[in-house]
């Protein structure tokens, strides 16, 4: 074991579940961290020695492996001028309740520190992503307002300044209301050294739970750690038994591992049977309606023939090596028909529960995973619905779209991947597939997540979590030059309660939800919270060209509706977009146009129904041009209230307003975002003509929304991923 362990293994050795404040302290010294000078002595007659040549101010700590909060029981005493005044503090301290029943090992003197802002500088170990750094303001700052930032490990450089740039207190480094400046270099260099590539938690973060440097001392030239707590983590592994991570492959690679599950050749169904409607049977018939063109092998040891197919008594035995089996047989059966596979199986499909999702199952999930090994065959589940894909017509919903697009999908919910489907359907999105992986006992989200990086037909991914078994191969990833895709989450089980739930439903661990805003700040995805939300951040990606060179701040809302202007004005601006009066130049030459009494061109433009119906819709078009002109938009949102132009003639203004949109954007490509918001009261004949028209805007690449504060979402997706990306997200970029 390296020097650097040495005060970890010694605590470890003497069976403590935590360092002492002196063991913390020599390992921060170890990793470059300052601590003010100290020394341990066993009693007040031991202080005159060690003290020679010493001048105070000095502190006093008591040293107790039962003692975790030293100030709560009196174990703490500040200020001492010299050695008679440390000496009578031990004494005092040895008096206290909390101590005399404590085992007291000895007391820690240091030298007091001058005063400087204080901040609180720490870890905790996340069940997903290992060690998870934060920092933050001490005092009121940390225990009142929780103003505290978080970044999963390793930080960059830029990281580090972008946790203190988050917190709401961050004047206070400055010297605000005449307080003393803080060095934000001295505090930058902490965190590196404490969370950075070669930081202490990355050397010795398997070994800690959690990490309590509180409080730093920080002045205008330098940082000192005054206090350091370190808990010690119960469930370390072994030493020198790191925990494996794959090692990144080339896309050529992947794409030759994954095209097989998305483009099979040929199917193997178990499950099916000659008597009653399974869901395997079902499977059958929705392959055959969905025009599977490939070898369709109903798997049975006793039927010849399932669904009009001929049968097969194992997969081994089928005419043709099957590159995606459905199983939907109980799950104590699972395990001895994938090893028996005999390696004529890639892809195997467990539609099967009774996994790890249950306490009861786990044994069998690893017994699943040992027979899929032994037969050569990669698992994706167990307990989950299964694969859709338009371009291997490959599917588990009825009747999905047929349409081969750029949105692929990663689910750990079968249900929720249904909802993602038939919706995103009805809104206009088109898939390049969507992969429901239940419990990942074998394949997992990263290792689809990586595919649909490599996979030139997918443009937008979009993932439902619960939890995650490798989630620092996901940062890592995600932080890669491979990640040049967006990528939307949906993350399931945010509250305390919804981490019960994860836990039952796919057996997730708990984790914690600032792990997860962490890594939406450090690459380049976004989280949402709402199944709403993410199909439309998925529908803008899809339909939306990125441009981190300008990320999206000014935005034009055009449309019939002063009041849902003005409301709009007021969203847009708390998601961070602005609606911002137009200058002078926009204002005068909008004006030339003479619209009818009632339209607005201030921004948001107020054009009533009698304005958007002049040349059937078309000025509508001068508008924008004039906008586009004078102004710098980076998206412009047209909202229309459909029941406004409900009995006003026989003419069609929406249909025209929508080619006005589309020609605008070829008139000025790449200037701004569009996006169309569709509003209908929700009675039939309204929701009817509104699919007219939204099946009429999607099909020339406009994004179509129910109302302007969905839009706003969406575009509010666009900006983050685009500062994000304009930020790199990634030391590799």
């Amino acid at each position: 074991m390296t020097e650097t362990l040495d005060p970890i293994a010694a605590a470890r050795r003497a069976g403590r579940s935590a360092l002492s404040e002196a063991a913390g302290k020599r390992l921060l010294d170890r990793f470059g961290v300052q601590t003010p000078w100290s020394v341990v002595v066993d009693g007040p007659d031991e202080v005159a020695n060690a003290l020679v040549g010493r001048e105070g101010p000095f502190v006093v700590k008591v040293v107790s492996p039962d003692i975790l909060h030293k100030s709560d029981v009196g174990g703490v005493a500040l200020d001492l001028a010299d050695a008679d005044a440390v000496a009578g503090a031990m004494r005092a301290m040895a008096g206290q309740l909390g101590i005399r029943s404590a085992r007291v090992e000895g007391y820690l003197v240091e030298e007091m520190l001058p005063a400087g802002q204080e901040l609180v500088v720490g870890a905790v170990r996340d069940p997903y992503f290992g060690p998870l750094l934060m920092v933050g303001l001490g005092g009121v700052f940390v225990e009142v307002m929780q103003d505290v930032a978080f970044r999963i490990c390793p930080v960059t450089r830029d990281d580090a300044f972008a946790m203190l740039d988050e917190l709401r207190g961050a004047a206070v480094l400055d010297g605000a209301r005449g307080g003393p400046p803080a060095s934000r270099e001295a505090i930058v260099d902490v965190l590196l050294r404490l969370g950075g590539p070669e930081g202490l938690l990355m050397q010795s973060g398997d070994e800690l739970q959690e990490v309590d440097v509180n409080p730093l001392i920080v002045s205008r030239t330098g940082a000192v750690a005054a206090d350091a707590r370190f808990i010690l983590r119960a469930d370390a592994p072994p030493a020198g038994q790191p925990a494996s991570m794959p090692g990144p492959e080339d896309a050529a690679t992947v794409l030759e591992r994954f095209t097989p599950l998305f483009e099979p050749k040929a199917i193997g169904v178990l499950g099916a049977s000659t008597s009653s409607a399974t869901m395997a049977n079902t499977f059958i018939r929705r392959m055959r309606d969905f025009g599977y063109a490939g070898g369709l092998y109903p798997i049975h040891p006793k039927a010849g023939e399932i669904e009009g197919l001929k049968a097969y008594p194992s997969l081994a035995e089928a005419p043709e090596p099957i590159d995606y089996a459905y199983i939907a047989l109980g799950a104590s059966r699972v395990p001895e028909v994938l090893a028996g596979a005999a390696g004529r199986v890639r892809f195997a499909q467990v539609l099967s529960s009774g996994f790890a999702e249950v306490p009861e199952g786990e044994a069998l999930e690893q017994e699943l995973v040992a027979a899929a090994r032994a037969g050569g065959v990669r698992v994706i589940g167990p307990n989950c619905l299964g694969l859709y894909s338009p371009r291997g017509r490959v599917t588990f919903p009825v009747n999905p779209p047929e349409t081969v697009g750029s949105v692929g999908v990663i689910s750990q919910s079968g249900g929720l991947g249904t909802d993602i489907i038939k919706r995103g359907q009805w809104r206009g999105l088109t898939f390049s597939g969507v992969v429901t992986v239940g419990n990942s006992a074998d394949i997992g989200p990263v290792d689809l997540l990586e595919y649909y990086f490599a996979d030139p037909q997918t443009r937008v991914i979009g993932l439902y979590l619960e939890g995650i078994r490798d989630g620092q191969r996901l940062f890592r990833l995600l932080r890669s030059q491979r990640a040049g895709k967006p990528v939307v989450i949906l993350k399931g089980g945010r509250s305390a309660q919804g981490n019960a739930a994860a836990a039952s439903h796919t057996g997730a661990l708990a984790g914690d939800q600032r792990a997860w805003e962490a890594l939406c700040r450090q690459t380049p995805c976004t989280m949402v919270s709402s199944l709403e939300t993410f199909i439309d951040a998925l529908l803008a990606f899809q339909n939306l060209t990125l441009r981190p060179q300008r990320p999206t701040r000014n935005v034009v809302l055009f449309g019939n509706g002063g009041g849902t202007g003005v409301l709009a004005t007021d969203y847009f601006a708390e998601r961070g977009l602005d609606i911002r009066p137009f200058e002078a130049a926009t204002r005068e030459s909008l004006e030339a146009l003479a619209l009818p009494p009632g339209t607005s061109v201030a921004n948001p433009i107020d054009t009533p129904v009698a304005t958007l119906q002049q040349q059937d819709g078309w000025v509508a078009g001068e508008i924008l041009d004039r906008v586009y002109a004078t102004s710098q938009p980076d998206a412009i949102v047209m909202h229309l209230n459909l029941a406004a132009f409900v009995g006003r003639g026989d003419s069609d203004p929406v249909d025209n307003l929508i080619q006005v949109a589309e020609h605008s954007q070829t008139r000025h490509p790449g200037r701004a975002h569009f996006l169309l918001v569709l509003r209908s009261d929700g009675s039939p004949q309204l929701d009817d003509i509104k699919r007219k028209y939204r099946e009429r805007a999607l099909a020339v690449g406009i994004p179509v929304y129910d109302e302007v504060t969905n839009a706003a979402d969406a575009l509010a997706q666009v900006q983050q991923m685009e500062e994000r990306l304009a930020a790199g997200a990634s030391p590799d970029h």
